[in-house]
């Protein structure tokens, strides 16, 4: 059976992007001049546009036009894994930037979801996570005080999860993760240099190690034009 004609568009326009036709961050030619290249009307022309975007191969931008999009970081939802890790299967350079670190008394939310005691002490670190230098996300992490007393600020900052289990023997487990859509604040939006009102995927994330003890409690917003949650079955 013949595919239909947008299809055909679909494809050989996927087919120019990929032989480097048009690259990253390229705008495409308008709706009119691609209609009359492939001898199409618009609104053929339009959907195989919209597949292509739906895809997230192009992207369209209010009063701009259609653009090759840029490849999102993806983090595949299941097990633990780290922003580093990440980073590196996509052949992107991580990097972080710290805005604060304090050991402090934890909030009633850190408690409840560390197992923690009025009296315990958290370390609460704020920091924008950057692929190639690019600002992804910013996070909120706690971590119980007792656990990382024998760890640098340095070794939790920039590569937490291989220090806990180089250097602290540790066994990462499980994590529960909740994603939810939302905008950025103003303040928000000056860490990740994006608008105030621009998409964001927040993250909140409770990590357990092998022995069922939660042991950092994380929430994290991520620039939603820049990464994205898949799910494996």
């Amino acid at each position: 059976m013949e595919s239909p004609v947008y299809i055909k568009i679909h494809n050989q326009i996927k087919r120019d992007i990929e032989a480097g036709i048009w690259k990253v961050g390229d705008r495409i030619p308008s709706e009119r001049a691609l209609s009359v290249k492939f001898d199409v009307s618009r609104m053929t022309l339009r959907q195989a546009l919209q597949t292509l975007v739906d895809e997230g191969i192009l992207e369209r931008r209010i009063g701009a036009g259609t653009y090759v999009a840029r490849q999102k970081v993806q983090e595949k939802m299941s097990g633990t894994t780290s922003f580093t890790e990440i980073m590196r299967s996509q052949g992107k350079f991580p990097s972080s930037k710290t805005i604060s670190y304090r050991t402090v008394s934890p909030s009633l939310s850190e408690q409840e979801r560390l197992q923690l005691g009025e009296k315990d002490k958290v370390v609460r670190m704020e920091r924008i996570r950057l692929a190639d230098g690019v600002p992804i996300s910013f996070e909120v992490t706690t971590i119980p005080a007792a656990l990382i007393k024998d760890f640098s600020r340095s070794e939790v900052t920039d590569s937490f999860y291989a220090t806990m289990e180089q250097k602290g023997g540790y066994q990462i487990g499980r994590a529960k993760q909740t994603v939810m859509a939302t905008l950025a604040s103003e303040n928000i939006a000056e860490y990740l240099n994006i608008k105030k009102g621009d998409a964001i995927l927040r993250l909140r994330q409770i990590t357990y190690l092998d022995d069922e003890r939660p042991f950092e409690y994380v929430r994290t917003q991520y620039v939603g034009e820049r990464f994205e949650f898949f799910l494996e079955k």
